[in-house]
């Protein structure tokens, strides 16, 4: 078999698949259309009685409405009020925090200078002594040669 003849077959094969899916199809629709209660309107009468029950619920409706509405006016203001209590509450207890920042800083300043206090009145005491000191041994190497010479020496003459 040539190519030209195996395409050939292989396209009726392909027509004939084609006609059955089609048939197929076409008597799936006529069982389904046929097994089809066509059900036709009809005209339903609009009573008092049920005009009364429709009043009766929008009344309902609206009342719940309303009531929803309330409910969440009364809710939103809560949720407000508690909104505005965590902020004074965020707010004093910076102030709070911030105060006692500034104490603790205050308190160790104040701390520090009376602490340096001693030290800097013995540190001006030593030095007062230690100017006399100086100056008694330089008047003692005008009348000794041997202080002279240690204190040159020393650097301090």
């Amino acid at each position: 078999m040539t190519n030209t003849a195996k395409m050939l077959s292989y396209r009726k094969e392909r027509k004939n698949k084609m006609a059955c899916r089609i048939l197929f199809l076409i008597i799936i629709l006529g069982i389904l259309l046929s097994t089809i209660n066509f059900s036709y309107a009809k005209e339903i009468s609009f009573t008092q009685d049920d005009r009364d029950r429709l009043i009766r619920l929008e009344t309902k409706v609206e009342e719940g409405t309303k009531s929803l509405e309330k409910q969440m006016v009364e809710g939103q203001n809560s949720l407000q009020r508690q909104i505005d209590d965590l902020k004074t509450f965020m707010l004093w207890g910076f102030g709070i925090l911030f105060g006692g920042m500034g104490l603790l800083i205050g308190f160790v300043i104040w701390d520090r200078r009376t602490a340096l206090a001693p030290a800097v009145k013995k540190t001006e005491e030593l030095e007062e002594k230690e100017e006399k000191i100086e100056k008694a041994l330089k008047e003692l190497a005008t009348k000794d040669p041997k202080v002279a010479e240690a204190l040159k020496h020393a650097g301090l003459l």
